[in-house]
């Protein structure tokens, strides 16, 4: 199944493959149906831990952003990434993160923006890595 105005499928399209370690919190039933990490055949852990290979949260609010941000960093494999999905302004959901606050917590701790993604109609995200020079 597609997402948003792209033909590609949402599992794709946040870089998710089979045998990959990978983490989700706090995803919506409805996205977690459109991407079905058991179909993809990623290894989802039920717990954050070191060697993660990719992660995607799910945050309205800047204090839980950047404690997860902050945490999850610490944990990321060298080539891993980490999704952070906020409400979109259209959703109309209580929300003080925007794409330029999860830059602002994520910039200093050495993780940098790569790709901007829809990820349902009331979801955007943004994929975060390590920088090349501190991996």
């Amino acid at each position: 199944m597609a997402s948003g105005y792209s033909g590609t499928p949402l599992a794709t399209k946040l870089g998710l493959k089979a045998g990959q370690r990978c983490w989700f919190r706090d995803m919506p039933d409805s996205v977690r149906a459109e991407i079905d990490p058991e179909a993809i055949g990623v290894d989802e852990q039920l717990a954050p831990s070191a060697g993660l290979e990719a992660a995607h949260i799910f945050v309205t609010r800047a204090a839980d952003l950047a404690r997860d941000v902050a945490l999850l960093r610490g944990l990321l494999a060298p080539a891993g990434f980490l999704w952070v999905s906020w409400p979109k302004k259209a959703a109309k959901t209580d929300t003080d993160i925007t794409e330029d606050v999860v830059r602002a917590v994520a910039l200093p701790i050495g993780l940098v923006d790569i790709k901007v993604c829809a990820v349902d109609a009331t979801w955007s995200g943004l994929k975060l890595v390590i920088r090349k020079e501190l991996r």
